[in-house]
């Protein structure tokens, strides 16, 4: 294929990431690996072009991943679902939570490549909507990378906004500053704990009322709550 896709594997079979990572990676695809969907929700899942989600792991499980990434991040990524069991109620219940095909173990290489080429295929075709998420007279517009509050931009760094994304698509949950520094400052090299408390400072500022959202608690870290 003539672009690069970013495919997330999400599997708590690290020999299974391994195989797919390196005969996906021979295919021409970008892979990064999760081993848990909790992990998987410390990336940008915005970043990527397909998931693969295996449906039975220890914690979070690939149908709740799914829902999360739907209903909660406002995501309509592509998904395809790897499971050992194959039975009518989890295709149902695969489908239902926005799965875009489903594929049972074991399975070959080869059909998983094209299962891969033609979802990507369809999704060029669907025409892209605006990923929105909005808290009561606030909007972020995750396409446009911008904010606005009654309808005014709200002028943000890029930090500041992946902040402030990041801090909301983990709404009631504190995260910590190592939390939001290996997320947001993954491609820096020399960042401190400072950096965070900084942006979040001038976030604060910029968004007005909702910077009141933005909760503080030593040792814990950030949270947003409304």
């Amino acid at each position: 294929m003539s672009d690069t896709y970013k495919i997330l594997v999400v599997d708590d079979e690290k020999d299974l990431c391994e195989i797919l990572q390196f005969n996906l990676a021979s295919e021409g695809f970008d892979i990064e690996v999760a081993y848990s969907g909790e992990e998987a929700l410390t990336k940008s899942i915005d970043r990527f072009d397909l998931l693969l989600l295996d449906v039975m792991m220890g914690g979070m499980s690939g149908f709740k991943l799914a829902d999360k990434i739907r209903k909660e991040l406002g995501l309509q990524v592509p998904i395809i679902f790897l499971t050992a069991r194959e039975t009518e109620n989890d295709m149902l219940t695969g489908f239902n939570v926005g799965a875009d095909d489903y594929l049972s173990k074991p399975f070959s290489i080869k059909e998983l490549v094209a299962r891969i080429k033609a979802v990507l295929r369809r999704g060029k075709t669907v025409e892209v909507k605006p990923k929105l998420i909005a808290i009561d007279n606030m909007e972020l517009d995750l396409n446009r990378k911008s904010v606005t509050i009654d309808n005014l931009p709200v002028l943000l760094t890029r930090k500041e906004f992946e902040i402030l994304v990041m801090l909301i698509s983990n709404k009631g949950k504190y995260l910590s500053r190592q939390e939001i520094l290996d997320r947001i400052w993954s491609d820096d090299v020399i960042v401190t704990e400072r950096n965070v408390d900084v942006n979040i400072a001038r976030l604060r500022k910029k968004i007005g009322e909702f910077g009141n959202c933005i909760k503080g608690r030593s040792g814990y870290g950030y949270c947003f709550e409304n």
